[in-house]
């Protein structure tokens, strides 16, 4: 059993030599995850693992491709995506530019998924996606946009379901055992590296989506990366969380409103307190 005094001596030392600041995620979930790392990598000791990441750079890239969660598909929970379409774009296609950060966009399958939406709406020339993640390997594979050929059957279900308008397989180009994501939907998109626990607000955008990224934060690291997103976002601009998290203990709660409880997305208020209705 990993001890809470050695867990943050190595998480530490992590920050220290390499800038990854693991240290205010939920601890459960940190413990689970390097005990299914040192098993799989057969060490046997918290000391030992710390020697190893610590010397060898490809031996940590390996640890935070593992530690960092990488589950995602396209058009995961259907019914968000219907609401942001319903309830979320036709406010945004009031700007002339619009500015979208995915937050921990993984292997790319929301950030698609989004401009798809934009496309659909024709929005998606004068947008921006701004997609980021702490992985520079699933940055690549988002940047790449290369899937699995048989994951496009659950892809297009939940497309359909979401309220998609024209046949998915125009999104896409089947290549052998993979589909390729089609070049329209890249142009507007910048993929770069963006550590939540310790980089700052790096714009102002219409639009935050960080799904499913909280739960795995502690209370302290949470209410810290929803006041980066609140400072990040216009008046009147739109925060998304995954269907388990929520602002209910944010200090910044009150400076949003909901526009879908059911789905977790929510508006910021305008800086004089005052709700546009």
């Amino acid at each position: 059993m990993i001890q809470s005094a050695e867990l943050k001596d190595l998480l530490e030392s992590i920050r220290s030599v390499y800038g990854y600041d693991f240290t205010d995620y939920a601890e459960a979930s940190v413990i689970r995850r390097i005990t299914h790392f040192m098993k799989s990598n057969k060490i046997s000791t918290v000391q030992e693992l710390g020697k190893v990441l610590l010397k060898d750079e490809s031996a940590f890239a390996r640890f935070v491709l593992e530690f960092t969660v990488n589950v995602t598909e396209m058009f995961r929970d259907p019914a968000f995506y219907k609401s942001l379409r319903e309830h979320v774009l036709p406010r945004l296609a009031t700007y002339p530019v619009i500015k979208i950060w995915v937050a921990g966009c993984s292997t790319g399958e929301e950030v698609y998924s989004m401009a798809i939406l934009l496309k659909e709406e024709g929005l998606l020339d004068r947008s921006v996606i701004y997609a980021t993640d702490i992985n520079q390997r699933v940055l690549q594979a988002a940047r790449d946009g290369i899937y699995r050929m048989d994951l496009m059957k659950t892809y297009t279900g939940n497309y359909q379901k979401a309220g998609g308008k024209n046949a998915f397989s125009d999104y896409y180009t089947a290549k052998y055992e993979s589909a390729l994501i089609d070049r329209s939907l890249k142009q507007n998109v910048v993929f770069s590296i963006h550590n939540l626990a310790v980089d700052r607000s790096f714009n102002e955008f219409q639009l935050i989506l960080c799904r499913n990224v909280l739960i795995y934060f502690n209370q302290a690291l949470q209410n810290k990366v929803i006041n980066l997103f609140y400072d990040s976002l216009s008046p009147f601009g739109y925060l998304a969380l995954g269907n388990k998290e929520s602002l209910l203990f944010s200090e910044k709660q009150k400076e949003f409103t909901d526009v879908d409880k059911r789905e977790k997305i929510y508006r910021r208020e305008n800086k004089n307190g005052v709700v546009k209705k």
